[in-house]
């Protein structure tokens, strides 16, 4: 089934789809009835994800068509009439078509509802300022009928769930021909942007350094981002930077402190006083005399500032309003002139810009309102930061002003007189700018680069009141108003007139410099089984090569062996933990499948991508219902690798290996069996692999070998009993293998010093001792991992093995049923218990489904059932089998280790007041 028609195959189904319903009178005669859709959910994806590795800002909503499934669109009446009155820009979606028109094309033949609303989805985000055009939809095989993932592209996260449910109400009104307020969302999804998004000053410096291929991580809702990981990181909020010194931000925050810094370095500065109360004003207007400028000590943006002030009525409303700000207020001369903002980045002058208040011409013909109006309907200006420049509002400063010079919005300005609305130059207020770089005076650039060294800041605004920066401000009477930390650049990177600069470019170079792009070494590892030992292993031997490692889990998140995070921390947050700590200088981050489902991978490439295996595990969950799509899901990993990276594939997989024909980095190969045809036909081709040969773990460089170690030698194979332990040796081996600076004899001792223990590899192979009894816990959870394990366990020398086993509910009757088959295979008893978490099962159908595979296979088998895992563990400890090994799936690893661990404790207690030996 489909609906986005991009390929041949998709194609055939939707048209025997529409050409099976359209030959149906009875649904052309049907009426038309209020119809309403299920959204079952809404994901938002942040990173590569199984729908796009490029395009990684998707929302992806599981809805259900319910009835609307039989009701193509060209099956309701007017629908195609309604939605292009609704959406006339809609012409320019081409659709599958690939020509303007093209969407509407598709709904005249006939397309489902789930397609039409990711279209309108991205519809109403670019009507929102937002534009954006990555959608798909798609119902996976497998799937129940009706129910579709509709996944589009999104630019602000809030504003996409948003569009996401506004979309479906939009279909709704479209479908029942009833009216809709399709102004109120899409203005509501402007304030959510504005609300969300980064200012424009931190977004272009993001774009910059992602321009560069410099990762970016946000860390608030707010403008704090990092720019790189580990160790190499960087940190912008706004336009302060890392490298800004905190004293010179509280400099140029202290207004009078800036004054009188510059006034001892002979830079002109206005005069002026710091005043507390009215009497003080008094004096400062007697001794500088009108006009005026009384503004906060430590304001910014403009805030509680007013000019020219010419008598006292208007300095004691200024003097109240900068109050608002703080308790000290400056006060000083107005000077006049033009209002300039210079920029200085790294000690060097970068660009200066003329600021203009917002204002209006009159025509002589309408009155302000009307002028207001008409300026606002220029398509440069727009709500917030979404255009180059900003619509004019009316607020009280807007009213005092106009009060100031006897006007009202009603009053008609003379033809060719200029009405100030704002008293300061601020675009975010209205105000224009416009590019004057390239004419100011070399003297002046001097001065610049010179009050950012005596303020300290390494990114200063400055701005100065002057007649003409083409001449030497001491020759024309201008004077320094204010350094600005944190400094504007919409005015310099979208001037309303001139030249636009790029002013993100030298803050990336000074946080960057000789092409840094910040980031640290990336191993990521993904797969079915196996994961968490070679992610393990990997971080153990970049370790033994002294590198500070940060890696993820299923049982938690390390940074240099210290426990962090507990549980399982295998997805996108859990990376970003390892990636955001300032300690970590390398990365081995594992990647389960349901990370990648629900919000994508926390990396937009890395240098090394493992893919250990792809079984059956999960199916039916987050719409894989195939091994093949479940493969296509693991992919999405080793597609993230740089073209110069390698993806480290398992030759003896047909779907991992098959990976490589889609993927664009170099192949490295790891497998069991040195002759695969796979791995000669790649060292042939003088490729890299990694491979079992001769009860060695061995490099293969083309043709020849470096043999590594005995597998026997190495701890964790178990003197090479657990062969799926060699397996996972050979891609830790072979990915680090891969780091110039991580030495054959690094990997050697990496692999001697690993020994396996439940605080070094908890849940994986830990025996525990008991003086009568053995118990081995693992967190085999499939039957891949079930069978390995059994594997294992029949080359162990114990009288009796006894299984205790269990099924996780949300897998699939098959898969719980081949657990119990696979058990009643190499166990001689078998003691059923049930998960803590039954995942939507009651413990009597996972219980029926693991006694079903049971029986399928031995039905004579003792068969325990003992539904808690606690109480099974104690049934253990209180009836064990003399000399049998217990081997137990792990529910939750953590606390069946602790449990053990307390029934060993408890034995030794027992022993010890016995008087016998521990």
């Amino acid at each position: 089934m489909c609906d986005a028609r991009d390929d041949e195959q998709n194609y055939k189904c939707w048209l025997q789809k529409i050409k099976k319903l359209t030959s149906n009178p009875a649904y052309r005669q049907a009426g038309l009835t209020p119809t309403y859709m299920k959204v079952l959910e809404i994901k938002v994806l942040k990173g590569p994800n199984y729908w796009s590795v490029r395009r990684t800002k998707l929302i992806q909503m599981k809805l259900d068509l319910e009835d609307l499934e039989q009701k193509p669109t060209n099956l309701i009446p007017g629908f195609r009439e309604r939605l292009e009155k609704m959406f006339p820009t809609m012409i320019e979606h081409r659709c599958s078509e690939a020509v303007r028109g093209g969407f509407f094309m598709r709904v005249d033949e006939g397309t489902w509802m789930g397609h039409v609303i990711e279209h309108i989805a991205l519809e109403i985000q670019t009507l929102a300022g937002m534009d954006t055009g990555f959608g798909r939809t798609r119902t996976p095989e497998g799937e129940q009928e009706g129910v579709y993932y509709v996944v589009f592209s999104y630019m602000e996260e809030d504003a996409g769930v948003f569009a996401a449910k506004s979309a479906v109400r939009i279909a709704e009104a479209l479908i029942a021909g009833t009216d809709y307020d399709l102004e109120a969302d899409i203005q509501e999804m402007r304030e959510i942007r504005e609300d969300t998004r980064l200012g424009p000053s931190t977004g272009c410096i993001v774009e910059e350094a992602a321009k560069r291929g410099i990762p970016y991580i946000r860390l608030n809702k707010h403008s704090l981002v990092q720019l790189g990981y580990g160790v190499n990181q960087k940190r912008i909020r706004a336009t302060i930077a890392s490298t800004t010194s905190n004293i010179a931000v509280d400099i140029a925050c202290d207004k009078e402190e800036t004054k009188l810094l510059l006034e001892a370095a002979e830079i002109p500065v206005p005069r002026g006083t710091v005043i507390r109360t009215e009497e003080g004003m008094d004096a400062a207007i007697e001794k500088f005399g009108y006009p005026l400028v009384i503004k906060p000590i430590d304001g910014n943006h403009g805030k509680g500032n007013t000019t020219n002030i010419i008598n006292r009525e208007q300095a004691l409303q200024a003097f109240a309003a900068a109050k608002e700000y703080g308790r000290s207020v400056i006060i000083e001369k107005f000077i006049t002139g033009f209002d300039f903002r210079c920029l200085v980045i790294n000690n060097k002058f970068i660009c200066a810009a003329l600021r203009t208040p917002a204002s209006v011409v009159g025509d002589g013909q309408h009155n302000i309102q009307w002028l207001i109006d008409e300026t606002n309907k220029d398509p440069r200006r727009g709500f917030g930061h979404e255009k180059v420049l900003t619509q004019i509002t009316i607020d009280q400063f807007t009213q005092k002003m106009l009060d100031d010079a006897n006007y009202t919005l009603e009053t008609v300005p003379a033809k060719g007189e200029r009405v100030m609305l704002k008293p300061t130059a601020n675009l975010s207020t209205g105000g224009t700018s416009t590019d004057v770089t390239d004419e100011v005076h070399p003297a002046n650039i001097f001065m610049f680069e010179r009050i950012a060294k005596i303020i300290g800041l390494d990114i200063c605004g400055i701005d100065i009141m002057v007649a003409d920066l083409r001449k030497p401000v001491a020759e024309n009477g201008g004077a320094i108003l204010e350094v600005n930390a944190a400094p504007g650049f919409r005015m310099h990177i979208d001037p309303s007139e001139g030249l636009p600069r790029n002013v993100a470019e030298p803050v990336v170079d000074m946080l960057f410099p000789k092409g840094s792009v910040g980031r640290i070494p990336i191993i990521a590892i993904t797969g079915t089984n196996g994961k968490t030992t070679t992610t393990r292993l990997t971080a153990h031997i970049a370790k033994s090569a002294n590198k500070k490692v940060g890696y993820t889990t299923s049982d938690g998140v390390y940074i240099q062996n210290q426990l962090m995070m507990k549980g399982d921390c295998t997805g996108p947050v859990s990376s970003s933990f390892v990636l955001k700590d300032p300690t970590v200088d390398f990365a081995v981050l594992e990647c389960a499948r349901g990370g990648i489902l629900k919000a994508g991978l926390a990396f937009q490439n890395c240098e090394v991508a493992v893919v250990t295996n792809v079984a059956a595990d999960h199916m039916g969950l987050g719409g894989i219902h195939t091994i093949e799509a479940m493969a296509k899901v693991k992919q999405v990993v080793p597609e993230t690798v740089f073209p110069h990276g390698y993806a480290v594939l398992n030759a003896d997989d047909d779907l991992v290996y098959k990976m490589k024909n889609d993927l664009k980095c170099n192949i490295a190969l790891f497998s069991m069996d040195e002759n695969n045809p796979r791995i000669k036909e790649h060292a042939k081709a003088n490729g890299l692999a990694c491979v079992y040969e001769n009860g060695y773990v061995t490099i293969m460089k083309g043709t020849w070998k470096i043999r590594v170690l005995l597998a026997r030698d190495i701890p964790l194979t178990y003197e090479g009993k657990a062969i799926h332990n060699i397996n996972n040796c050979l891609p830790a081996v072979l990915s680090t293998y891969l780091f110039r600076d991580i030495t054959i004899e690094d990997i050697r001792t990496g692999l001697q010093t690993f020994i396996p223990s439940e605080s070094l590899t908890p849940g994986r192979l830990n025996f525990f001792n008991f003086k009568r009894f053995t118990i081995l816990a693992d967190f085999a959870h499939n039957p891949h991992g079930l069978q390995l394990l059994c594997d294992f366990v029949e080359k162990l020398d114990y009288p009796s093995k006894i299984g205790v086993i269990s099924g996780t509910g949300d897998r699939r009757d098959e898969d719980i049923k081949e657990l119990g088959e696979i058990s009643a295979r190499h166990f001689d008893e078998i003691i059923i218990r049930c998960d803590k978490n039954l995942r939507g099962r009651t413990a009597d159908e996972i219980i029926g489904l693991l006694k079903e595979g049971i029986d399928s296979v031995n039905s004579n088998i003792p068969t325990t059932i003992i539904p808690n895992e606690d109480l099974a563990l104690d049934h253990i400890y209180e009836n064990p089998k003399e000399g049998a090994l217990y081997t137990i799936m792990c529910d939750v690893v953590a606390r069946a280790l602790d449990k053990i661990k307390e029934l060993k404790q408890r034995e030794d207690m027992e022993l010890k007041s016995a008087g016998q030996t521990v």
